[in-house]
């Protein structure tokens, strides 16, 4: 296979120096709203959706409200992140904005059940480039090592998105219409698009691309034929009729035609050779069965709550709140924990055994449960999820060569992204069937107000508040059971992701992979990123304060030198820059004098600096051990990166790290291959 370009990194500070403190975070601002609005389209619709489906009817393809917005913005990924590349990323992100808000505008306006589902698949398709440019212009924006500063706001915003979106959705159901849980976009999105338009001013780094349309069109199209037949197999039409058998054969054709045109591209957006790493293959078994739980019980559960218990659309969104605390409590508390033992493979097996545990929990669920018991059932699911969806991403990056990181990254997401579609078109399958099942039982040979059958109840539940008391009592029941032997359906699903798990090799960590931050864990979204990008995530971790203090700390351990780490980092600033002059170095890297002062008397009490009025210049003495210094912190980057760090490795990552250590004021001199 040709190899694969790799992009070239940006120069530092460039988009910083062109930016003013204010016009920086409107830019930031703007691209947080836009991120924001894309991620909270991904759940603000599930407690909407029993009365979407009241309104428009069409209880058996609810489940296609959500997956065709998954399919969308995860089909759509690959394409946005290299057409970003190589026609400017602004450009593109006003366009997913406007396809964005046209989507949305529409789906407001949708008359019946099917126009809504196409409109949420254009939705799904500018949401999927909003998630995917914003994460990419923070690149272009700020420096590496500021990258993990900025990125935690994004990943934030999606924590919060899983937090408000239930919330936020039943709200307005309850209070405006089901309709402003698309029209509260519109506002919020013109006002993003016009500060993108005036105060976005990013540099250009052309990036050619040769883009793999046909990969993308083939996987999106099998992922697609596949989600058609588990959604509408055994409901709309028999598993034999022809239109199943048809696109079953087509998907499989695709399948095929998939794997040939990705044995010939030159930058594959799945490469197959990623199959062959054993931890790859593994992870994605288990991301998809772990987005298939998860989606598939977000959007059933509202409807239990809103249908069975009988509570109000914002209630339903309360309710669902232990859930996705407990969801972000493990993820943030395993992603410490991996940060300080280094051990990682507990917690997907872990992991998966608890929400297997929730699952059947939730299928032990009935009309009579209480509200605490429930709340409790929904955070041990919850946090079974966040113990697994924190080391998937961590586990494969760790596993894959440098060249790969991104795709890898990307494809671990993407096997979730299509589970969770899977999951919401199975989930809703059994649903339909089960409950038709159930409400001909119930209601057989009991006379019914009139316009009221199991097909109309099966379109539109407010019918089951036209039955007598008994026989309602009767027909929430068939609800109830329905929803909850959805779960139970999907146990053996969570079985073998369990033995997955422990089937996953505990590789030693390499130093520079950390666990992912909430942007990579919380909502499925299969961000597009280069290696570059990920490596560039991972190590700006070094820009923090206290990174750049541990840094230098292990640099002087391995040097073998008795200095404190600032004093260190000055010595290191003056080999760089031929002479430092303290007061004007602690300003312009925003280091206060008070940590600055102790490590200039320190220098110059051991005779490793002279002062020439406000400058200091190493002595012979000091360059001699600065030359030590540098070479103690080519060991520790070798440490952190790992195989990564070899005599082939690639240009881009010998720029990377030279431009991260210049910021940090540790450079080293060029080698031969620089």
């Amino acid at each position: 296979m040709p190899p694969r370009p790799a992009p070239a990194a940006p120069a530092a500070g460039t988009a910083s120096d062109a930016h003013s403190s204010g016009a920086l975070w409107l830019s930031l601002g703007a691209l947080l709203l836009g991120l924001f609005l894309a991620a909270l389209d991904q759940t603000i619709v599930s407690t909407a959706l029993p009365t979407i489906v009241s309104d428009l009817g069409g209880l058996e393809h609810l489940s296609w409200v959500v997956t065709a917005y998954l399919l969308a913005s995860t089909a759509g990924t690959p394409l946005w992140g290299k057409l970003g590349d190589q026609y400017g990323r602004k450009k593109l992100f006003q366009t997913a904005i406007v396809i964005f808000l046209i989507g949305s505008a529409l789906c407001g306006i949708a008359q019946n059940m099917v126009e809504l589902i196409g409109f949420r698949f254009l939705q799904g398709l500018g949401g999927g480039g909003l998630i995917v440019l914003s994460m990419a212009i923070v690149g272009d924006l700020v420096p590496p090592r500021e990258r993990g500063r900025y990125q935690g706001l994004f990943g934030a915003a999606f924590g919060a998105t899983s937090v408000l979106g239930p919330l936020l959705g039943g709200f307005f159901v309850d209070n405006l219409s089901w309709r402003w849980v698309f029209y509260i976009n519109l506002p919020v999105g013109v006002f993003a698009l016009i500060v993108i338009a005036t105060v976005l001013h990013i540099p250009v780094h052309r990036v050619p691309h040769v883009i793999d349309y046909a990969g993308t069109a083939l996987i999106a199209a099998v992922a697609g034929g596949l989600v058609i037949i588990a959604s509408l197999g055994g409901t709309t039409w028999a598993w034999g009729s022809w239109q199943i058998v048809l696109l079953a054969v087509a998907s499989a054709c695709g399948l095929v035609g998939f794997v040939a045109v990705e044995r010939r591209a030159a930058e594959p957006v799945l490469p197959l050779e990623l199959f062959t790493i054993r931890t790859f293959t593994l992870c994605s078994g288990i991301a998809f069965v772990i987005g298939f739980a998860m989606f598939g019980a977000m959007t059933y559960l509202p409807t239990f709550l809103q249908v069975v218990r009988g509570v109000s659309p914002t209630l339903s969104g309360v309710h669902l709140l232990p859930m996705v605390l407990g969801l972000l409590l493990t993820s943030t508390l395993s992603g410490q924990l991996i940060s300080r033992t280094g051990r990682w493979k507990l917690y997907p097996v872990l992991g998966t055994a608890v929400t297997a545990l929730g699952l059947a929990l939730l299928h032990l669920l009935t009309r009579q449960t209480s509200d605490v018991v429930m709340s409790v059932v929904f955070a041990i699911f919850g946090m079974g999820i966040g113990l697994v969806l924190q080391v998937l991403v961590l586990a494969v990056q760790n596993a894959v060569d440098y060249r790969d990181l991104g795709v890898a990254t990307s494809g671990v997401t993407f096997f979730r992204s299509i589970g969770a579609a899977f999951g919401v078109a199975i989930f809703g399958t059994i649903f339909t069937g089960r409950l038709r099942h159930g409400l001909t039982d119930a209601l057989h040979g009991v006379p019914l107000p009139p316009g009221v059958t199991v097909e109309s109840l099966l379109h539109d539940p407010r019918g089951i508040g036209a039955l007598p008391a008994a026989t309602r009592g009767r027909a929430l029941d068939s609800y109830a059971d329905a929803i909850t032997d959805v779960f139970l359906w999907a146990l053996p699903v969570l079985g073998v992701a369990h033995l997955l798990a422990w089937s996953l090799r505990e590789d030693r960590l390499r130093g520079s992979v950390r666990a992912p931050d909430a942007s990579e864990t919380v909502p499925p979204n299969p961000v597009e990123r280069s290696s570059h990008d990920e490596c560039a995530r991972a190590l700006s971790l070094l820009g923090t304060r206290a990174g750049r203090r541990d840094l230098y700390a292990r640099i002087a351990e391995r040097a073998g030198v008795d200095l404190p780490p600032a004093a260190c980092w000055l010595l290191l600033r003056i080999h760089q820059d031929g002479a430092a002059q303290p007061a004007l170095l602690a300003e312009h890297v925003a280091l206060p004098m008070r940590v600055v002062t102790p490590a200039v008397e320190e220098l110059k009490d051991r005779g490793l600096v002279l002062r020439d009025g406000p400058t200091l210049r190493a002595t012979e003495r000091g360059r001699e051990l600065t030359e030590r210094l540098v070479r103690g912190r080519e060991e520790e980057l070798a440490a952190l990166l790992g195989d990564w760090w070899g005599p082939d490795r690639p240009r881009d990552l010998t720029e990377l790290v030279r431009e991260l250590g210049a910021e940090l004021g540790a450079a080293a001199r060029p080698t031969e291959r620089e």
